[in-house]
């Protein structure tokens, strides 16, 4: 790492013109180890939640409640970017969001980590906020580093900041998991705090190196703003107060008097946002058109979401139950198997990034739509792949670890496919009235796509059996109708797009 530093008038370094993390501004280090933390925390309690949830030692719930949890709290996290971006737009700033967030989180973790189901949830509903929070925000500041949208470093920075994430996400489920599984689960939960902990106090302590644009809130409320807001808000805090204490006092309370309406919002609001923004009368023809195209995209997106994210709940829950857990006779933990997707993105971006440019230059890269069509198909194929374990299993035996991670490895090459697609496209299409929203909007395809299974999975609701052979085909089948539907329309859809490619 080498070091050059440009004074500004105040005798700071200027964030831009640090080269001290690979050639990038030393903030990119603070933010990257913060993001590495946060996720390292994130994904060692995603490992151990569906296990918990239904082990023995856990809160023995059955299969089908826990997978509706799991989607629950998964929507909730991408739901709770928009309000935590509008947080640090009018109240806080990027810098303190960032700040504050971690402080939640790891009070979150530290709340599971307490032997009590009564206050699991608590902590659950912790983590999802600050995730939110945090999601929101830190990404922006990444972006304040660099010299505008065409500064060259900018691509890099963001390619290195993306490895940081996959790091936290790839140790987490060998240590907590491990920890959790093996010794003690709130033990585990424990130690997810303690990585936040690690995070939140080296952005602290770090923070002196990022720009100070980070600390800006840009559309501060004004005294009156914030005092009209504040009413409204316990206003509307205090429905839901007095409807659960009714409820709670009549002794009529259960879990689902939480998760349906959850679950219920999970799928509004994201209809919601993207109606009100078609129907905005501001949007001319272009930006109209292209908000339809953006439908299209963010529907597949959906579906592709609804069937991937069950690898962290209705596939870990099957493995645990029915996988032989194995590897030349040395039986591994079953969270491991979330560190599988991480070292897979790892390893196959930079393929997947080399491959789009190589495919250009050629001019043979595929359109957006193309790619949407294709990752919708590998995902279908995923859970055709899953039928095979399942009628292993359905024999009496125990299905091969290789399964289990051939279904993450192709799910893997769907999110290369999509994801970052999804996110470069709907920076290109959104209206310039809602530009900086719109990244928050695309995050609501996750939402809307857990939340649809965690309805399905409910027994109170759909009580489908989401691990039997029927609605897996059922789920593959739907998602590759999706992807040939989006493919056959793709005339219509390019269209739309306009002059966006």
């Amino acid at each position: 790492m080498a070091s050059s530093l440009t004074k500004d008038s105040a005798g700071r370094g200027t964030p831009g013109t640090e080269g001290t993390f690979f050639g990038h501004p030393r903030g990119l280090a603070t933010l990257f180890m913060t993001e590495m933390w946060e996720r390292f925390s994130y994904y060692g309690m995603k490992a151990l939640l569906p296990l918990y949830l239904v082990a023995s030692s856990g809160l023995n719930l059955g299969a089908a409640t826990a997978i509706t949890i799991g989607s629950v709290y998964a929507s909730l996290v991408y739901l709770l970017t928009l309000p935590g971006g509008w947080v640090a737009d009018r109240f806080l700033g990027p810098r303190r969001a960032v700040a504050l967030a971690g402080l939640v989180i790891m009070a979150g973790h530290l709340t599971l980590a307490l032997p009590s189901a009564g206050t699991f949830y608590i902590g659950l509903a912790l983590v999802a906020i600050g995730s939110g929070l945090l999601k929101a925000n830190i990404s922006t500041m990444v972006g304040h580093l660099y010299d505008g949208p065409n500064d060259p470093r900018r691509d890099g920075g963001f390619t290195l900041f993306y490895i940081g994430i996959n790091a936290g996400a790839f140790a987490a489920p060998l240590l907590i998991g491990t920890v959790g599984e093996k010794v003690n689960w709130h033990l585990g939960f424990a130690l997810a705090a303690l990585g936040m902990g690690l995070g939140l106090a080296q952005f602290l302590i770090g923070s002196r190196h990022l720009s100070e644009r980070s600390e800006i809130v840009p559309t501060p409320m004004s005294a009156e703003e914030k005092s009209a807001i504040l009413r409204k808000g316990l206003l509307w805090l205090a429905v839901p107060v007095i409807f659960y204490a009714v409820v709670g006092f009549a002794g009529l309370y259960t879990l689902n008097w939480a998760i349906i309406p959850l679950t219920v919002i999970g799928l509004i609001i994201p209809i919601w946002v993207i109606a009100r923004i078609k129907r905005d009368r501001a949007l001319d023809s272009v930006e109209q058109s292209k908000m339809s195209a953006f439908i299209w995209f963010f529907v597949a997106a959906a579906v592709f979401w609804m069937i991937y994210d069950q690898g962290a709940s209705t596939l870990a829950i099957f493995a645990k139950e029915s996988a032989d857990n194995t590897v030349l006779g040395w039986e591994f933990p079953v969270s491991w198997y979330q560190s599988l997707n991480p070292v897979m993105i790892m390893a196959a971006a930079p393929v997947f990034a080399w491959l789009w440019v190589w495919l250009n230059r050629r001019g043979q890269e595929p359109s957006t739509i193309a790619k949407f069509a294709t990752a919708l198909l590998l995902i279908g194929a995923s859970f055709f792949l899953f039928l095979a374990p399942l009628a292993i299993a359905g024999d009496g035996q125990k299905a091969a670890a290789s399964w289990i991670a051939a279904i993450y490895f192709v799910q893997t090459l769907g999110e290369l496919t999509l994801s970052p697609v999804g996110l470069s496209v709907t920076t290109k299409m959104a209206p310039a009235k809602y530009a900086s929203q719109m990244m928050g909007v695309w995050f609501l395809a996750v939402t809307a796509g857990d939340s649809v299974t965690a309805l399905l999975s409910n027994p109170a609701v759909g009580g489908v059996n989401l691990d039997r052979s029927g609605f897996v085909a059922v789920e593959a089948t739907l998602a590759a109708i999706a992807g040939a539907a989006l493919f056959l329309y793709r005339g219509k859809v390019k269209r739309l797009m306009g002059d966006v490619r």
